[in-house]
């Protein structure tokens, strides 16, 4: 999704965030595999598809990315010697769509071959579905009926999603719902309700304009800028004292040759159009030997359902990764809004629809943070005498936030990775930016007519409703717990056997047990059930005689939904979400759980469907899926812009470390 008017070309989104041409950043022999494409790569892998007679000037490009070697080739890879290059490379032309294999290495084309799906949305398409409704004659007519023109209102073109209907076969369909033109900061104070077009990108016609009748337009401008606030209520806050973070003595992150390192960790970064920021080779330091926690970890789908069956709004059951990107509405980061004055900041390399390479500045920032809490503390009672106090003893508790943030239309979801010294992880989104309205007749849920008009929402302002929805977020972890030999176990807490002459007549065990086929690799987090999922190296020596693992546990992070995973087209192909946690046997090409081709998708490649071949996952190099998310049912207190709201999860070691790994912090001066 994306607001306001666009002008031809990606390059409206680069003015948008103040992206740039970059150029310069050429890759060497001895780049590590699972580094970023730099400009130069991208540019080499259109122009090889150039002159291999492919593409040409009219060819557009929705998706290019580095094609990952297989984790064999990585793990055996030595730095200082030549490694693979491929670049995966989707296209369109008037012949159709293409996947494209292109070998930096050799300086070829390795293959092409049509694409199995619809690729991901092209910017320039956002401006082609604008420009056809709002050219329509019928769709201009609608306006007049509501006293506008063209040239009053700026279009959001949407993904419409798939349904099984003959009406969407061959065709490659938008819907473009409008918004009157802002006068201050809000895009979508004031949507023109009952009025669509549907588009056909293909063969750039309006297939239909869908039109309700006329809804009272909202008449507020609702703006959140400071000065806008400032008018609208009559007064900002009294000036408070600044509590900051800050980090007088400089950063402790050393980047070295694209890998990150700080404290007792070790990782690489890079961005992909797609799920944004992807983590590779996490390793944890365990006193002078490093260990793999990690191989990969990354957002694989975000699905955002909205429960409003109006004919408006049914359709919009977005997969925000899979159709639009989160790499490629990455933002850049605010210093003191965002992240911390002394962060350090990384751009990130993405690329135009036209091929050419682009930069977003300060698109990640890696920032280390002391929020207060101790990271251990005991105070020992025994230890007091009448002379003399002895203070408690502890560390305090630093951590390493990898953060991105990324605009998908009105929302903004910020992706945080949080490395701990006790060897943990966190996992979190913070959700944020502005609720989706439709525009209704109702004022106040005293008018006649509310209670009706809100049957699928909330009326958060006066002539505004926010239907109810869903965010799922789908997270792939490629665990290598001390190698790839994992397996993934459930340990449950169920009742234990008393003995006859006990006085103790309840009390829990727990009960492990491995999963060793993908069926059985599912499961439903449930708080009446109490669990503990773990990942854990069978072949592996851990401290005591213990098989090393990392568990993960849920934390606030657990949302299901009754959907009909069977005959709901929508559902079906995000049927991922019936379950918290998936298992699947490690395949370089099953990346993600929506599938390759996510946009208008029809459910046949999912990890749901996957998972169906019930491939045995025991002992070997299993990936792990988590679906995390909130139901999120609209308050007034969401508008005009939304707290954010954080949801997560937690990698914990598990037998892992011989004690805890934070014993040995120094303590602050």
């Amino acid at each position: 999704m994306l607001t306001g008017r666009l002008r031809p070309g990606a390059t409206a989104l680069a003015a948008a965030l103040g992206i740039t041409a970059l150029s310069g950043l050429s890759h060497t022999a001895s780049a590590h595999p699972l580094d970023a494409l730099t400009a130069d790569e991208i540019t080499e892998a259109v122009a090889l598809l150039r002159e291999a007679g492919r593409v040409d000037d009219a060819t557009l490009f929705p998706y290019i990315s580095l094609k990952e070697p297989e984790k064999s080739e990585v793990l055996a890879w030595e730095p200082g010697t030549p490694g693979p290059r491929v670049v995966e490379v989707h296209y369109r032309s008037g012949d159709g769509a293409f996947v494209a294999e292109v070998d930096l290495a050799a300086d070829s084309v390795a293959s092409v071959e049509p694409a199995d799906g619809e690729t991901m949305i092209l910017l320039a398409e956002f401006l082609t579905a604008m420009e056809l409704a709002t050219g329509d004659p019928a769709f201009v007519e609608g306006l007049a009926k509501r006293d506008l023109k063209p040239e009053d209102v700026f279009c959001l073109p949407l993904t419409a999603g798939q349904f099984g209907l003959p009406e969407e076969e061959g065709r490659r369909l938008m819907k473009v719902p409008c918004y009157v033109l802002p006068t201050g900061s809000n895009f979508y104070a004031k949507p023109i309700e009952g009025l669509y077009a549907v588009v056909d990108l293909n063969a750039r016609n309006v297939v239909e304009v869908l039109d309700s009748g006329v809804v009272p337009i909202s008449e507020d401008a609702w703006g959140y800028t400071e000065e806008e606030v400032a008018a609208r209520t009559g007064s900002l806050r009294p000036e408070m004292s600044p509590a900051k973070l800050s980090q007088p003595g400089g950063s402790n992150i050393t980047i070295e040759d694209g890998l990150i390192s700080w404290d007792i960790w070790r990782f690489r970064a890079r961005v992909d159009k797609r799920p944004g920021v992807v983590l590779s080779n996490i390793d944890v330091k365990d006193g002078e030997r490093w260990r793999s926690v990690l191989y990969q970890a990354h957002l694989s789908e975000v699905f955002v359902p909205y429960m409003d069956p109006d004919a408006g709004w049914y359709w919009r059951t977005y997969m925000d990764s899979g159709e639009y990107g989160f790499g490629i509405f990455l933002t850049p980061l605010r210093r003191n809004v965002d992240c911390p004055d002394y962060a350090t900041f990384l751009p990130a390399v993405v690329h135009q629809d036209n091929g050419e390479p682009l930069t977003i500045p300060d698109a990640i920032c890696l920032f280390e943070r002391n929020i207060g809490d101790p990271a251990w503390r005991h105070y020992e009672i025994f230890a007091q005498s009448e002379d003399q106090q002895v203070p408690a003893e502890g560390r305090p508790a630093t951590q390493l936030v990898v953060r991105s943030a990324s605009e998908v239309g009105n929302y903004d979801y910020l992706v945080d990775y949080v490395f701990h010294q006790d060897g943990r992880i966190d996992v979190m989104v913070g959700s944020t930016g502005l609720d989706a309205v439709k525009g209704a007749a109702a004022k106040s849920m005293n008018d006649a007519g509310a209670a009706e008009e809100t049957r699928h929402g909330t009326l958060i302002a006066p002539n505004l409703i926010a239907p109810n929805h869903d965010h799922f977020f789908n997270f792939r972890l490629d665990f290598d717990i001390d190698g790839q030999k994992n397996t993934f176990m459930r340990t449950g807490l169920v009742p234990g056997t008393p003995e006859d002459d006990a006085p103790r007549r309840s009390f829990w065990v727990t009960e492990t047990k491995p999963a060793t086929s993908e069926l059985e690799g599912r499961y439903k987090v449930n708080p009446m059930t109490p669990a503990m999922y773990h990942v854990m190296n069978m072949s592996a020596e851990g401290p005591l005689g213990h098989r090393p693992g990392y568990m993960i546990v849920p934390n606030n992070s657990v949302a299901y939904s009754p959907f009909d995973y069977v005959n709901d087209m929508p559902m079906k192909r995000n049927a991922y979400v019936e379950y918290t946690l998936w298992n699947t046997p490690y395949k370089a090409d099953e990346r993600y759980a929506g599938g390759q081709f996510a946009f208008e998708s029809d459910g046949s490649d999912t990890l749901a469907t996957w998972a169906a071949q019930d491939r045995p996952i025991a002992d070997t190099d299993v990936v792990t899926w988590y679906t995390m998310g909130f139901h999120h049912v609209p308050h007034t207190e969401d508008w005009p812009v939304m707290s954010t709201m954080w949801k997560g999860f937690m990698l914990r070691p598990f037998n892992f470390f011989p004690h805890n790994p934070a014993l040995t912090l120094r303590l602050d001066d």
